[in-house]
Parts: C-alpha cells; structure tokens; sequence
C-alpha cells in the first residue's frame, strides 16, 4: 500500500524560493572592514542568483551536471554562487583557498570544473595555476582586484557585476530530481590525494532541516549568525541553506579572520551565534584578554573540527557569558554528525561531561562502534571501537571522477556500506559519543592505548600553554610513547616538570610523557585542525629540540 502524500523533491531550489519569498526582508551582511558593512536582503539575493544562473547559462553555456568553481571568501557573492548553480542544475564546487598549489590543480581537473568564480583578493593565487586548469573556460573575478595578472590567461575573464548587469531577475528553474548531485567538496586529508565528496540536493535540505532543529543549533528569524567556518569547508556547516529556510540574519566575516576583525564585527553588528573551529575561538579568547570588546551578544557559539579544549569552553562561559556547544562531523557527514546539548534536569556542574563530549547523535545519523577484531561493540560508555556511521546525508562513496563509477575504498567503507570515519571512542547508552583520538593518533605503548585529545585537553588547561598537541613517536621498549609539543601562553615559561606532575593529578601515571618540546606554534591543515603528521615527521628528522625527563 503506498501513501497518499504528494511526492514533491528536496532540492536547493525550494530552500532558495521560500528564503527569497518569506523571509525576504532577513539580511545577508559582508563585513568590508571599513566603511561599514555591505547589507543585502534575502530577495536581493534570489534576484541576483537567477541573474547569475542566466549569466552562467546564456553567456558562458553552463548547462546540467557541469561544475562550477568558487574560490572565494564568505560573502554574498559567493551565497549566490551557492543558489544559482545548482538550482540551475548545475553543481558548484567549493575550492579549499588555503589547500598547496599542486592539490588545487589536481581537484579541478578532477572534478573538470568548467568556471571559476575568484574573489580579487585571490588573483594571485589563481592566476599562476590557471596554465595548469586545462578544464577552466571561464574565470569570474568577484569584487576589485588586481586584474593584470590575469593578462594573457587562455581562459576568457568576465567581471561579475558586468556579468550579471541587465539580466532577468527571474530564472525558470528546472525541476530536478532530488538525488541529483547540487555541490562537491573535497576532503583535506593529509595523506594521498583529497577524495570529492558529492552532496544531493536531498542531503542539503535534510541536513538543512536538522541544522535548524531546537537540538542542534535551533536559530530563528530573531537570530543573527557569523559563520567563520569558511564556505569552501563542508559548505559553512550547512548554515547558507538553514537560514534560508528560517530567515536567521546571516553575517558574512569575508576575508576578516583575525581575532582583532572579528571581535570588532562582533560588536559591531550583534551577531548571537557563530561557528567555527577551535583556534579561531582561542585566537578570540587571547584578543579580548588584550582588548576588551562588547561582544555580549553572543549567546552561543558551535565549535567543531577537531576537538575543544574543555577549559577554554569555560572560560568563554565564565569569562564572556557565552555557551559553547561541541560538534563532530567530517566533510563525509556534511557534516553535521554529533552535537552536545546535555539532557534535561541537570545542573550546570552535572552538564559538564556531556558538553565536554561530542554529543549526541540526530535522528538521522545511525552510529555504531568496530572493535579491532571486527566485532560491534556494546553503547555502554565504556567499549572503545572506530566510529562507523550511515544516513540520509552520509557519503556512501567518493567521486570518481568525470565519466567514471564512484569508488569505495575498503578502508573508508564497510562491506555494508557504513563510512568509517577513523574517529576512535566509546558511546553512552542514551547515545553520547565521546571520541578519544583518530584511529591513526592514538598512541599504542605497551599493548595499551593513549589518548592524545585528553593529554592535549589537560595541558591547555594549564595556564602556561596555549596550544598543545600530543603525538606518538617510536620507543625501543614501549613501541609507542607520547611526545608532548606545548605552545607556551604570552610570557609564560611552561617548565616541562611542572606540566608533568600537573598531568599526573589528571591521568594515569603510565600515560605521562617522557619527551617534551617546546614549539612557536601547532601545525594546522588547510582547515584549522592539528597536523600531527608535520610534528611527527620533524620528530623523525631530528628537528625538534626534546628534552628527556
């Protein structure tokens, strides 16, 4: 018996008609850094997205299923970018600007984007691969720059608002299938080359509708969110599309990502929500220590990419009076895959080993735990396994590129097509997860694991470090030992002994490091998170200067 619903398909297009219509009035603000912000409405933003999608169509002959490329800031040139070319039926293709050289070459040709929009800032990143993107047709410079760098480039360059200039601000936008792909993000792993990963237009609007759930970030037409997670990462956490859907004024920071820009944008335009990875927010936390800044409308901030110290959760709350809320996911899981909101009915000190965790999972994000002998293990809080996942907005596969059949690599997916996520941990029985490192991070001594995330949490704790990352490096007697690399705080000395009898009153006394090294600051990959790799391999070269207790 089938139902007697209507069967009407989740596509970016109906997100972007009822965000142009409804909630028209709601704002997109790109903060300019001086001068003001510039200010642009929801229907504003319809009617340059179907200008664009004629542009892109008419003049440059972009036609269904081909790429479009973004290698741009957040701002409301690129939202539009976000709209018009998959509701044109297209699939935009956000570039990661902080990936090296030779990883960009590789996903554009990959993905055989045909344009590419480029802020003007960006001009001289794009301008010396453009000999090297032999599928790029057509670069789109957005906003002023400088453009003689482009002189001579095989690909025609057009300027975006002459691009768009005297369009129609209507678009007839075809009906598309729901499960047809909408955008392509790819991976910033740090090893072998980055795997695309292609959102349906169904994923986005799920994962759209979850973002806007009261038990994920749960923001209304009241609300004003500063997405700092840039928009080439996992499309901005998903939150272009939620707003859309419930009118949240949406503040774009552009290019601002300092600490200074961004308490000052704060401020300024009264955002109550953010979101961003954890150094962003401990860059924050040090700015307004040196410069105190009205930032009282933050309520709350979501925090994700890898995982936050608890100790600067607190100090946001008790310091800033602002809530943080912990995230998990990964460009695989769209990424919304955790977030921790404690049950009802505790007190705030009660709260804290459910914040402090990954969270618990949505409705529609299944999870389950793999013990090393392949056995799924019991969600009792306690039995450590790798983190498996499967739903309506998890990847099943990679892109395999033009004209080829996704792929499915055995260490990403399981014969039954859960996506191994390489996340170590363990999951309470009311489904909170807590993860305690990456599979290729934890530190095996002895027949026994370490887990670098909590030494990491313990040492940032202490008011000397700013930053610390823990990795594992080779022991002639344990296998594997933990090699402590501690960022000292401004004027601070973080004397190695004293770190360690300050662990010692936290974790076991096997666990504590013998090797420690001081660094000026964490290697980050190309989205924030720590890069272990870089450290180990400075280990390994004898580049670090580690002193022995």
């Amino acid at each position: 018996m089938l139902s007697t619903m209507q069967d009407v398909p989740l596509t970016v297009t109906r997100i972007l008609e009822h965000g142009a219509t409804v909630h028209g009035r709601s704002q997109v603000i790109t903060w300019t850094g001086e001068g003001g912000p510039r200010r642009r409405s929801f229907a504003e933003i319809g009617r340059r997205s179907a200008q664009l999608a004629h542009a892109l169509h008419d003049d440059l002959g972009i036609e269904r299923g081909d790429r479009v490329a973004t290698l741009m800031w957040n701002n409301a040139e690129h939202l539009e970018a976000y709209f018009a070319a998959p509701c044109m039926g297209a699939v935009l293709h956000t570039l990661n600007l902080r990936l090296p050289a030779d990883q960009l070459v590789w996903i554009v040709g990959h993905a055989a984007d045909r344009v590419v929009l480029v802020d003007g800032t960006l001009l001289p990143l794009l301008a010396p691969l453009l000999p090297r993107l032999e599928s790029i047709e057509h670069v789109i410079v957005v906003g002023s720059g400088d453009t003689s760098v482009l002189e001579g480039c095989r690909p025609a360059v057009h300027a975006y608002e002459d691009l768009i200039a005297r369009k129609p601000t209507a678009y007839d936008w075809p009906e598309l299938d729901e499960r047809e792909a909408a955008a392509m993000c790819y991976t910033s792993g740090t090893t072998g080359d980055p795997k695309g990963v292609v959102f349906s237009h169904r994923s986005i609007y799920l994962h759209a509708m979850q973002v806007n759930l009261a038990e994920s970030m749960g923001l209304t037409d009241a609300d004003t969110t500063l997405p700092v997670v840039p928009m080439f990462h996992v499309n901005a956490w998903g939150l272009p599309h939620a707003v859309f859907m419930t009118g949240v004024d949406l503040l774009m920071p552009d290019r601002f990502l300092q600490p200074g820009p961004l308490a000052e944008m704060i401020e300024t335009v009264r955002p109550t929500h953010a979101a961003a990875v954890p150094t962003i927010w401990q860059g924050l936390l040090a700015e307004l220590a040196d410069k105190p800044r009205d930032i009282s409308s933050l309520a709350t901030v979501t925090i994700g990419g890898s995982a936050c110290p608890p100790a600067m959760m607190r100090a946001f709350e008790d310091d800033h009076g602002i809530r943080v809320c912990h995230a998990w996911g990964m460009t695989e899981t769209s990424p919304l895959g955790t977030l921790a909101h404690p049950p009802g009915g505790l007190t705030a000190e009660e709260e804290w080993p459910y914040r402090v965790s990954q969270g618990r999972f949505p409705a529609s994000v299944e999870a389950r735990l793999v013990g090393p002998d392949g056995e799924v293990q019991p969600w009792d809080g306690a039995s450590a396994g790798e983190l498996e996942v499967r739903g309506p907005w998890i990847a099943g596969a990679y892109y395999g590129g033009a004209g080829e059949d996704p792929i499915r690599p055995a260490d990403k997916f399981s014969p039954d097509g859960w996506l191994r996520t390489g996340d170590v941990g363990v999951i309470t029985p009311d489904g909170y997860l807590t993860l305690t490192d990456r599979s290729k991070d934890v530190i095996k001594s002895g027949g026994e694991w370490i887990s670098s995330v909590e030494l990491e949490n313990h040492l940032m704790a202490h008011e000397a470090v700013a930053e610390a990352a823990v990795v594992a490096v080779p022991d002639e007697r344990w296998g594997e030992r933990p090699l402590a690399a501690v960022v000292p705080a401004p004027g601070a000395e973080a004397d190695y002994e004293e770190l360690r009898d300050f662990l010692g009153e936290r974790i076991a006394h096997w666990q504590l490091p013998e090797r420690w090294t001081r660094i000026a600051e964490v290697p980050k990959t190309s989205v924030g998170k720590f890069d272990k790799k870089v450290l180990r391999a400075q280990y390994a070269a004898g580049d670090l200067d580690v002193t022995r207790l």
